[in-house]
Formats: C-alpha cells, structure tokens, sequence
C-alpha cells in the first residue's frame, strides 16, 4: 500500500465509523457509489475483507478494526501537521481516546465531564480493563499506566500522581467477623483480593505475601468488582482514598503504608504527542493531580 490509496483507506476508516455507506458519503461529501467502489477496491488491493455486509449497514471485521485503528492515528496526524502548517491552533475536536484501570474511573470521569465542558467538540472514548491498549496502533491517545515507567522506546511518559491505598473493611464484615489486632491475627479472617497468584500490584504482591492464600475468599481481576466486594462485607481489602471518603462509615484495618503505593503515570505515543486535543487532555489531567494530589 501507498500514499496514493489514501483516498480509499480514508473512505474505508469513515465507513467504519459511521457503520453505513450513506453516512460514509454524507461526512466525505462524495456519491455513495464512490464509497462502495473505494472499499471494494481497497478489499481487492489487500485481498481480505474488511466489512461484514448486513441489512443494517457495514461492521468492520477484524482486519477492518486494524485499518480503523492505523487510519484514525494518521487521520489524526493529518490534523496536527495541518495546524502547525496554518501556525495556529487547531480546534479541540473529534474522536479522542483515553485508557486507564476501571478502578481509576471516580477520580478520571468528573475530570472528563469539564474538559468536555471545555472542549464540547469532543467525542470521547474511555477505555478500561486489564488489556494494555496499544498506542502504536493507535488504540488511544492518552494512556494512564500503574507502576514502573513505561519503557516502550517510541511513548512519552509523564507522571501523573501516586495513588495511595489502605486496608479496609465495611461495618456488616466487621460485626459479623470482627477486626484482626495484629498481623498474625489475618489467618483467621476473609480477605478480598486479586485473582492471580502473581500480580502486579505492590500492594497486591503485599498481600499475597502476608495473607494465606486460603483466606482470599473473594478473587477478581477487576478492581471495581473487588472494591464493590469489600463494600459489601465479603471480606477485607485495600481501598483508595476517593472509596473511603465516600464510604466515612469503613474500618482502617491498617492505614496506608507508603510501600504499598503505585505511581501512576500519563503516556502518549511520540507521533500524537504534539497533537492539540491530547494536550489539552493531558493539560486537564495534570492540572487535576497538581490541585487535588499537589503532584
């Protein structure tokens, strides 16, 4: 493939995101047929298909996301060159794509919410889970990444804070069980924790290492479903500070120890780093941790 195909790949990325060809044709300002032929075309040069055709428009298979997640990136590059070319800024606009743990989600999404308020342009995607989107491909713009410095050779990687966590344990688990005194105590007592027997966590790794394996009755590998496990008594577990004070009624079983926090850090791919809608984001995220962590 070539820079000459551009005009197919282009047609093909619009396809996917508006999931029609008519949509495709209305944003490209084109006849549907040139649609129809680009995307034939495009499938004919790489000999795979791209769109699984149904009544209700096109869905992309999976060699169609990968074209969508290289198209949006050079799209997006597109953007940033054109801005610097005008020398001026370039509106905060479109598709902007953020990935962090979902356990970050009550701290990450009032600060989503204003920037959007700042930037209404915007169609933000946040992304969560255990899976490590990729920047390279373009699977986000803005990743937010728990513990050692990303050292991928083509990311910029900032620090954002470091999120602090304490043990605790809700007041049904505490009348039900009572609280251990001492750490010697932890065996006889019901722990909620991560699912894997290696993690990555420090104060995941702590607990492995102190608490019987035995006694972590309630494992996942989402850090909301462990957090929502705790505040329903299943048994003790860390929290972070933004749990505890919306739940002031919780018991510090032990309070936060400072080897058990993880630093967490913002990083973007080298390519979009400039780019004005992933500076702004960083802007705003940063500016966050500064007023509420004094990052």
């Amino acid at each position: 493939m070539s820079f000459e195909h551009w005009d197919e790949i282009r047609t093909a990325f619009h396809v996917a995101r508006r999931g029609t060809v008519s949509g495709a044709a209305e944003a490209l300002g084109v006849h549907h047929a040139t649609v129809i032929r680009h995307v034939d075309a495009l499938e004919a040069r790489l000999g795979v298909k791209l769109f699984q055709r149904h009544a209700r428009g096109y869905t992309p298979t999976e060699a169609g996301e990968d074209l969508l997640r290289v198209a949006q990136a050079t799209d997006d590059q597109f953007a940033q060159l054109a801005g610097r070319l005008k020398g001026q800024d370039a509106d905060v606009s479109g598709e902007l794509v953020l990935t962090s743990i979902s356990g970050l989600a009550p701290v990450l999404a009032p600060v989503l919410r204003a920037f959007q308020e700042a930037h209404p342009e915007v169609v933000l995607r946040y992304l969560t889970g255990e899976r490590l989107f990729r920047l390279e491909y373009g699977e986000a713009h803005v990743a937010v990444r728990a513990g050692a410095a990303p050292e991928e050779p083509d990311n910029v990687v900032q620090p954002f804070f470091r999120q602090a966590m304490g043990l605790y344990a809700a007041p049904s688990y505490a009348r039900a069980h009572g609280l251990p005194e001492r750490l010697d105590a932890f065996g006889a007592h019901r722990f909620v924790g991560h699912d894997s027997a290696e993690p990555r966590a420090p104060f995941d790794i702590w607990m492995a290492r102190n608490v019987p394996r035995d006694r972590i009755v309630f494992r996942s590998l989402d850090v909301r479903a462990q957090e929502q496990a705790i505040l329903a008594g299943a048994g003790i577990g860390f929290l972070p500070p933004w749990t505890v004070a919306a739940n002031p009624d919780l018991h510090e079983v032990m309070p936060p120890r400072e080897d058990w926090g993880a630093p967490l850090w913002l990083v973007t791919h080298v390519d979009l780093h400039r780019s004005f809608k992933v500076q702004a984001l960083l802007k705003a995220l940063k500016d966050w941790a500064r007023t509420e962590t004094g990052t």
